[in-house]
């Protein structure tokens, strides 16, 4: 019987964690989870992010109120943000002699995948390293007071941010939630418009606790989502 591939075993592993064990992660697993990021793919090589790294106790504790009141990222052992950076190379131009134009939504939409593809190979990374971790999406909340306490100039945005520690023994244990079926997901050749049947079926499928009704006012009509569109469109008003 054929070995299962291990990286493709991790994938399928992987799991957020918001518990983590007391223990602090050494500068030498720290760095090769940083170092991952640049080996993701990058448009024309551009490496069209910076991340922040974020040791400073107060300033996890800020985040932690500004990304939706979450206490357990004030305590991981790690706390990364990942700008979209297009500063850096609007200033790199200017550097050189060059009138650049100034960055547009396009720039900054394609430094925002790089940034998150980056991103996404350090949790792969960690993963692999024995460590939890976990995306907040909230880092894009709060567009002003976020800008002031990471320092973030014109042309960037926290496009992502991820905390990482070892888990606990129940976050080893609890079980991965349920992704949706591949017949919803993957199209071919060409968007398929789902029927309403299918729609409900999808969701239910996933097993969630909760009906369609309540997932939307807890999730997409929420303060947080509103706040959070208002943050990005003061990010991309350009």
């Amino acid at each position: 019987m054929e070995a299962e591939n291990q990286v493709i075993k991790q994938l399928r592993e992987r799991k957020s964690v918001r518990v983590f064990e007391d223990k602090e992660v050494s500068e030498d697993v720290k760095n090769k989870i940083i170092a991952a990021a640049f080996e993701a793919p990058t448009a024309g090589n551009m490496m069209l992010y910076t991340i922040i790294d974020v040791t400073d106790f107060k300033m996890k504790e800020q985040l932690s109120i500004l990304c939706d009141n979450q206490p357990f990222i004030a305590k991981a052992p790690i706390v990364l943000v990942f700008l979209a950076d297009y500063n850096k190379w609007y200033r790199t131009y200017i550097a050189a002699g060059l009138s650049p134009r100034k960055p547009g939504a396009g720039d900054l939409l394609l430094a925002c995948s790089d940034a998150l593809i980056a991103a996404q190979n350090t949790v792969t990374a960690a993963h692999s390293l024995g460590l939890g971790s976990c995306y907040i999406g909230d880092i894009l909340e709060n567009c002003k007071r976020i800008k002031a306490l990471l320092s973030l100039p014109e042309h960037t945005i926290p496009a992502a941010m991820a905390v990482y520690g070892y888990p606990t023994r129940q976050q080893l244990e609890r079980k991965k939630p349920k992704r949706f079926e591949k017949r919803h997901i993957v199209h071919s050749n060409g968007y398929r418009k789902m029927q309403q049947e299918e729609l409900l079926c999808m969701y239910h499928e996933q097993e969630k606790n909760e009906s369609i009704p309540d997932f939307c006012e807890r999730k997409y009509m929420s303060d947080f989502a509103l706040e959070m569109n208002r943050s990005v469109s003061e990010y991309l008003n350009l």
